[in-house]
């Protein structure tokens, strides 16, 4: 199961249901995808075909989110 969180500016934020602990969020658009750690900092985990551009507008929309992301995570997995 990786329910989505919300859909903004083509992008797609979503967990998956069974991954590591680690607070962070998965990001999906046509061109690729990414991984973003939530704490200690907002900062790329992986990346897959996303251009520094789309990465800087995923990171900007992560941190405009960051609240909502984190409350997110803490009603899926119950931390």
């Amino acid at each position: 199961m990786s329910p989505t969180i919300f859909l903004e500016g083509g992008f797609r934020f979503y967990f998956f249901s069974r991954e590591e602990p680690r607070m962070h969020v998965h990001v999906q658009c046509a061109d690729g995808e990414a991984k973003f750690w939530l704490e200690p900092e907002i900062e790329v985990a992986q990346n897959f075909k996303l251009t520094e551009r789309q990465l800087r507008s995923v990171q900007s929309l992560i941190e405009a989110n960051a609240n909502e992301l984190r409350a997110a995570w803490s009603r899926h997995f119950g931390g």
